[in-house]
């Protein structure tokens, strides 16, 4: 296993990186400066899009990508970076859309985060975006994060960051329901709530333990597998790529806005692990009429 570097680009915020199969290269957002980012597997930029609200997440999508920004979903251009909304969200200035993912149908889920938690849930959701319009999967959430799925699909994981606990819901890849909630693990255990995560083909998590400094590998059943050190603080979400998608990109964080603040030298930066002896899978692109080919 070796562990180094990604270019060297920083973020305050950084997250949701996801590989594109189709331009080998690699997005990724700083969040709360709402920027997106890409670059190619060497590290070299490629695109820099600046939009006017804070950036949640971003998918795969025809002619560019989707995103989450703070109050909904948007169509991102791939050439110019300009924004046109699909679904703007009800109003509230207590939340903004957070961590998200596309399923293996093609829809986009991301959940919403509470700008200042008290401790007590909100009421920030889980959304599923289809279609050109958005429902809600679950409700009584704080810092919605983890959202990913099985090699199958059948399987939606995702989580309460400040509850620790990752979920697991069966769910319907051609209807985009979802069944009971039933508990994978509380990340308590490894000294971190968790934060972004992926899986690999072998179907085990892989997440990032914001707190404790570290990405675990996580089996269906809840154990844990293996846990690697990064020599960054505060990881925040990891995500295979390359064109083997053998490669395990972790972004992290330098200041997340008030929660979360390092110093560090390397704060921010981007980092490469490669040598796991695993590959993941190719994230899947939000099929919309909204999005141009």
């Amino acid at each position: 296993m070796e562990i180094a570097f990604f270019g060297t680009h920083r973020n305050k915020l950084g997250e949701s990186p996801v590989w594109d199969d189709a331009r080998q290269c690699l997005w990724w957002v700083d969040s709360l400066v709402g920027r997106i980012h890409a670059a190619a597997p060497e590290g070299t930029a490629i695109a820099t899009f600046v939009q006017d609200q804070a950036v949640g997440s971003i998918g795969l999508a025809k002619g560019g990508l989707v995103a989450a920004l703070a109050d909904g979903f948007y169509a991102i251009d791939g050439e110019t970076g300009a924004a046109t909304p699909i679904v703007v969200l009800p109003a509230d200035a207590t939340l903004r859309l957070n961590d998200g993912k596309a399923d293996r149908a093609g829809r986009f889920l991301s959940g919403q985060m509470q700008l200042h938690t008290n401790g007590e849930p909100s009421d920030a959701s889980l959304w599923q975006l289809s279609g050109g319009e958005a429902t809600a999967l679950a409700d009584g959430l704080r810092l919605t994060n983890g959202i990913c799925f099985s090699p199958d699909g059948a399987t939606l994981y995702f989580a309460d960051s400040l509850e620790g606990v990752i979920r697991a819901h069966d769910y319907d890849a051609a209807t985009g329901a979802i069944g009971p909630r039933r508990d994978v693990v509380d990340c308590a255990a490894f000294g971190s709530g968790p934060d972004g995560a992926t899986v690999d083909t072998d179907g085990n998590l892989w997440v990032a333990l914001v707190l404790a400094q570290a990405v675990a590998c996580i089996a269906p059943d809840g154990t844990l597998l293996r846990s690697i050190a990064m020599p960054i603080p505060y990881p925040a979400c990891p995500a295979f790529g390359g064109p083997d998608l053998d490669t395990l990109y972790v972004t992290s964080i330098a200041d997340s806005g008030g929660r979360l603040i390092s110093d560090h030298v390397d704060a921010g930066r981007i980092v490469a692990i490669t040598g796991l002896g695993v590959t993941g899978i190719q994230e899947g692109r939000y099929r919309d009429n909204h999005i141009r080919e």
